[in-house]
């Protein structure tokens, strides 16, 4: 896995299977990865005719390790992150970030935006609306722009299916009701916090597109 995928206004940056996906709107990113591969990113960012120092603000989906830990490279960006896990990256909490388990650790960095349900980012000429989806964690975040009708999911939706909840800050009833909230959503682009992105010709709903995707083989 990896590489650069290019639609429109968005860029998509996937460094590696334990990275987070990085996407570049303008000169705001949404996550930054684990930070433990730095060579390809500046490569990547390079290839993009971009420089690390290029990215204004870096929006945090969620305050895990492999959505976080890249922070630090874009010394220029300023942070926005949902009140409800803004600690973890303040405090550099190498614990409810998960750090240990990608073998990093977290620095601590400060938040310049502690965001709120409703907030609304301008990036790149989209015009981003939080909605608070806790459930992964207290302060998972999804990103929407109705014009464009795209939707940043984090790991609270996945291409795949829903993220997961046994980890640090994850509640089974809040990821319930966060899906519920999300599935009369109408989008043309559904692009998660990892694998594959969702482009689609006409509008679905994320139910639809949720009910449609392949239940996971367990062994």
């Amino acid at each position: 896995m990896g590489g650069i995928k290019k639609m429109g206004d968005v860029t998509l940056i996937q460094l590696s299977d334990l990275d987070s996906n990085i996407y570049i709107i303008g000169d705001t990113a949404i996550d930054s990865g684990t930070g433990l591969n730095f060579t390809r990113l500046y490569q990547m960012m390079k290839m993009l005719k971009m420089s690390l120092n290029d990215i204004k603000c870096i929006i945090n989906t969620h305050s895990h390790f492999d959505h976080i830990g890249g922070n630090g490279y874009f010394i220029n960006a300023d942070i926005a992150i949902h009140d409800a896990d803004a600690d973890v990256v303040e405090k550099g909490d190498s614990k409810m970030s998960y750090a240990e388990f990608f073998d990093g650790s977290l620095k601590p960095r400060e938040v310049k935006t502690r965001l709120k349900e409703g907030d609304v980012i301008s990036a790149g000429g989209m015009e981003l609306e939080v909605i608070h989806t806790p459930g992964h964690t207290p302060g998972s975040i999804c990103l929407y722009d109705s014009k464009t009708m795209t939707l940043f999911t984090g790991d609270t939706v996945l291409s795949d299916g829903m993220g997961r909840t046994d980890m640090p800050g994850g509640n089974d009833e809040q990821m319930n009701a966060s899906l519920d909230r999300l599935s009369s959503i109408k989008v043309k682009r559904m692009l998660p916090g990892h694998g594959e992105v969702v482009l689609l010709n006409s509008p679905k709903t994320v139910g639809e597109i949720m009910s449609s995707a392949p239940v996971p083989d367990d062994g």
